[in-house]
C-alpha cells in the first residue's frame, strides 16, 4: 500500500504560541490547564454548588501498560455506607445527599450543642466526647484521624482519591446487630441483613448521583462492577471500579445462642444467592463475634473487653481460648476494663480472665461454615479471612487448597502473617491496614520478598468509617514532610492541599482525616518508605483482578479416585460398620477407611489406566498420620515417592507435585499422630 505524505504547512503564530506553552509546561513539570470550554471528561459539568473542592489538576490515566496490565491502587476494605448500619446513628454524616454538602456533612442530632452525648465517640476514643459538632462549612473538629464517629467518605473525597491514582475500591457493607441494640441512639431496626440490603441500594444510589453530574447513566467515574472483566474495562477507561463486599457478624441470620446454630444450609444458600444478586463478590463469614459459621480473631485492649461483652449478649457465651497448636495465633484478648460496656452484663456475670499462654480461639470453622465456604466457591465469590480465628482460617485454607481455589483475600492486616505465603501460593490478594506511612512501609518490606517471588502487587485497607483510627500527623517540623503540590504516582496529575468549605487539610499537621487524603498518605509513603513500596501498591489493581478473574474461571477438578477400586494393608474390624478401603473413595465424608493400630500402613487406589496425577487431597478423621508419603506407580509394583511430610497434623491435607503419569496412587503412612491407627474420610486424586 502506498501512502501519500501531506504537504507541510507553516505553523500559524497562535499554533506556535500553543506549542511553546506546551513545551514550557513539560519542561517545568506542570500539568496543562483545561480551557473553560473543554473541562475534560474527568470534570463534571453539573457539580452541586457549593461543594467540596478536589484540588487535583490533570487528566486521570487510562489504558494499560506495555504488558497489557491495568495500573492503580487498591483499597481492599472501606465502608462507604456504614452510616446506614448500626441503627443509623453511630456514624454521623453521609457520603452524599441530594440536598447538598451541608446536609451530607452534618453531625448526629444528639451531638449538638457540644458533643456531650457523643457516647460512642468517648467509648472508642476516650476523653469526654465533647467536640464542635458543626461540619460544613467550618469543620473545626471533624473529620479527624482520631474521630471514629464522623463521616470520612464524602463522595468528593473519594473522587480525589480516584484522581490521585486509585482504581479499585471494595465497599464492605457493614453493621452489627448487638452494637445497634445496645447503643442509645437509633432511628431504625437492628436486623443485619436489612441494613446490608439498604447499604447496597445506597451504593447504587451514589453511582447514580455521580452519573447525574457527568451527563447521565454510565457517564460518571464511580462504577459498581460485578465481574473482573467489567472492572478491567472500567479501569482501562480511567475510572474507579467499585466492588461490593460484606462484613457483618451474623450473615444470613447465622448467629449462635449457647452454641446452638440459628440458621440452616438452606438459609446459607438463600443468603449467598441474594447477596450475589445484589452484586456482592467478596465477604467475611464472621466478624467480631463467634457465630454459627466460625470463630473470630479476638480484639485487644478495652475494645476487646467491650466486644467480648457483646459476644456474651449476642451468643450467651464469652470467648473461649486454648493453647495454639502451631506458630499462628489469635490476638491477645483485651483484659483492660470497659466500664460502660460491662454495665450491660446481667447481675453476677463478669468477663472471664484468660491464661496468657492460651491465645487461640477454641472455635474454628463449623460444619455450616464449611458449607458456606464451598457455597462461595461455587458462586465464584472471594472469601475474606481476616476476622477468622486461626483455627477457622486454617481450615478454610485447607478447603481452598483442596479445590485449588484462588479466591482468598486478606484486606486489612487481621490475618496472621504466617499465612501470607499460603495465601499467595493459592493466588490470593493481600492488603495492609492504613497505618502511618513509616509503619506501613516497614510492614510492606517484611513481605516484599514474597511478593517478588509470586509476582504480585499490594493493597491497602483504609477501613474508613470502620471505627479503627487512622494515621496521625508526623508534624510540620518533620525533616521530610509532604511538600505541596506534588505529582501523582503516574506523573499526570498535580495534587495540592484539600479544601472543603472553610477548612484546608494538610497531611503533615492533620494526619489522614478523611478519604480525600489517601493520595497525600501515599506520597508520605513514597517519602518515608521509598518508591519501591509505592510501585508495589500501584501494581495492586492488576493483582486484585488476577485473583478475582482466576476465581471466576475456576473449575472443580475431576476426582479420579471417586468410586475407584481401593485396597489397603489392613482394615479395622467392627461388627456394626465397615471401615473397608473403598469407604475412602465413595464420595461420602460420613464414612471412612480405618487401619489397624500400628504404624506402617497403606491405602492403594487403582485409577484403571495411567493418567497424569498432580494433586492428592486427604480428609483425615481424628486418627491421622504425622509422617506419610504419596507414592505413584504405573504397574502396582514399582513405586516412586511424589510427595512426603513428617509434620502432618490431621484435618484436610493437600499434596501438590509435578503431574506424573500413574495408574496406582498409594498413601503410605509410617508414623501415627494418635494412639489409634490411620483413618481417612475421603481421598481425592486430581490431575492438577
Amino acid at each position: 500500500m502506498t501512502m501519500t505524505r501531506p504537504a507541510r504547512r507553516r505553523p500559524r503564530p497562535a499554533g506556535l504560541l500553543a506549542l511553546c506553552l506546551a513545551v514550557t509546561a513539560l519542561l517545568l513539570g506542570l500539568a496543562p490547564a483545561s480551557s473553560a470550554a473543554d473541562p475534560g471528561w474527568w470534570n463534571p459539568t453539573a457539580r452541586p454548588a457549593p461543594d467540596s473542592a478536589i484540588n487535583v489538576t490533570g487528566e486521570p490515566f487510562k489504558g494499560t501498560d506495555a504488558q497489557g496490565r491495568v495500573r492503580g491502587f487498591v483499597d481492599a476494605h472501606d465502608h462507604l455506607m456504614s452510616n446506614e448500619g448500626f441503627g443509623g446513628r453511630l456514624i454521623c454524616g453521609k457520603p452524599f445527599s441530594e440536598q447538598g454538602v451541608a446536609d451530607a456533612l452534618k453531625d448526629c442530632p444528639e451531638h449538638y450543642p457540644d458533643g456531650t452525648l457523643a457516647v460512642f465517640d468517648y467509648i472508642t476514643n476516650g476523653g469526654d466526647g465533647r467536640h464542635d459538632p458543626d461540619g460544613w462549612p467550618t469543620f473545626k473538629d471533624w473529620p479527624a484521624h482520631d474521630s471514629l464517629t464522623h463521616q470520612q467518605n464524602y463522595y468528593a473525597w473519594v473522587e480525589r482519591a480516584w484522581r490521585g491514582g486509585q482504581r479499585v475500591l471494595v465497599n464492605d457493607l457493614v453493621t452489627n446487630g448487638v452494637i445497634c441494640s445496645v447503643y442509645f441512639f437509633k432511628d431504625r431496626g437492628c436486623d443485619e441483613m436489612t441494613a446490608i440490603r439498604l447499604e447496597a441500594k445506597k451504593t447504587y444510589d451514589m453511582q447514580a448521583y455521580v452519573d447525574s453530574m457527568f451527563g447521565g447513566p454510565g457517564k460518571g467515574w464511580f462504577r459498581i462492577v460485578t465481574s473482573s472483566e467489567q472492572a478491567r474495562q472500567v479501569i482501562e477507561q480511567g475510572k474507579l471500579a467499585v466492588v461490593l463486599g460484606v462484613e457483618t457478624s451474623e450473615p444470613f441470620g447465622c448467629k449462635q445462642v449457647l452454641d446452638v446454630s440459628q440458621c440452616s444450609k438452606e438459609d446459607i444458600d438463600r443468603g449467598l444467592d441474594e447477596l450475589y444478586g445484589l452484586g456482592v463478590r467478596s465477604m467475611f463469614l464472621c466478624h467480631k463475634f463467634d457465630n454459627a459459621l466460625c470463630g473470630v480473631r479476638f480484639d485487644q485492649g478495652a475494645l476487646g473487653t467491650a466486644i467480648n461483652v457483646g459476644q456474651f449478649l449476642s451468643t450467651g457465651t464469652f470467648w473461649q481460648t486454648e493453647r495454639c497448636t502451631g506458630p499462628q495465633h489469635d490476638n491477645p484478648i483485651g483484659l483492660a476494663p470497659a466500664a460502660a460496656a460491662e454495665k450491660q452484663l446481667p447481675a453476677g456475670v463478669a468477663v472471664p480472665a484468660y491464661a496468657a499462654d492460651a491465645q487461640c480461639n477454641t472455635r474454628g470453622l463449623t460444619e455450616l461454615g464449611e458449607y458456606a465456604v464451598r457455597g462461595m466457591t461455587k458462586r465464584k465469590m472471594m472469601l475474606e479471612v481476616d476476622h477468622m480465628s486461626v483455627k477457622a482460617a486454617g481450615r478454610a485454607f485447607d478447603i481452598l487448597e483442596a479445590e485449588s481455589y484462588p479466591g482468598v483475600i486478606s484486606s486489612h492486616s487481621w490475618m496472621d502473617l504466617e499465612w501470607t505465603e499460603r495465601l499467595y501460593r493459592l493466588g490470593g490478594f493481600a492488603a495492609q491496614y492504613m497505618n502511618g506511612s513509616e509503619a506501613f512501609s516497614a510492614e510492606a518490606k517484611r513481605t516484599d520478598a514474597l511478593r517478588d517471588k509470586y509476582g504480585v502487587g499490594y493493597g491497602y485497607g483504609t477501613d474508613m468509617n470502620g471505627v479503627g483510627g487512622w494515621p496521625g500527623p508526623r508534624g510540620a517540623d518533620t525533616a521530610n514532610p509532604v511538600r505541596y503540590p506534588f505529582r501523582s504516582t503516574d506523573g499526570g496529575s498535580v495534587i495540592d492541599r484539600q479544601t472543603t468549605g472553610q477548612r484546608t487539610w494538610d497531611l503533615n499537621t492533620d494526619g489522614a482525616s478523611h478519604y480525600g487524603l489517601v493520595p497525600d498518605w501515599i506520597e508520605d509513603i513514597r517519602i518515608t518508605g521509598g518508591q519501591g513500596v509505592v510501585d508495589d501498591l500501584f501494581k495492586g489493581a492488576e493483582s486484585y483482578l488476577g485473583t478475582w478473574g482466576a476465581s471466576e474461571k475456576h473449575k472443580a477438578g475431576v476426582n479420579l479416585a471417586a468410586g475407584a477400586p481401593a485396597s489397603a494393608s489392613s482394615a479395622e474390624w467392627n461388627p456394626f460398620t465397615s471401615y473397608a478401603p473403598g469407604r475412602a473413595v465413595d464420595g461420602n465424608t460420613g464414612t471412612r477407611w480405618a487401619s489397624n493400630w500400628s504404624d506402617d500402613q497403606w491405602l492403594r487406589i487403582d485409577l484403571g489406566a495411567p493418567t497424569p496425577v498432580g494433586r492428592v487431597t486427604l480428609d483425615w478423621e481424628r486418627a491421622y498420620a504425622k509422617s506419610y508419603r504419596i507414592e505413584l506407580s504405573t504397574d502396582g509394583t514399582n513405586w516412586q515417592t511424589a510427595w512426603s511430610t513428617t509434620t502432618g497434623d490431621g484435618g484436610l491435607d493437600t499434596a501438590v507435585f509435578t503431574a506424573t503419569p500413574a495408574r496406582y496412587v498409594r498413601v503410605h503412612a509410617t508414623q501415627r499422630g494418635t494412639q489409634w491407627g490411620y483413618s481417612l474420610n475421603e481421598v481425592g486424586v486430581h490431575g492438577r
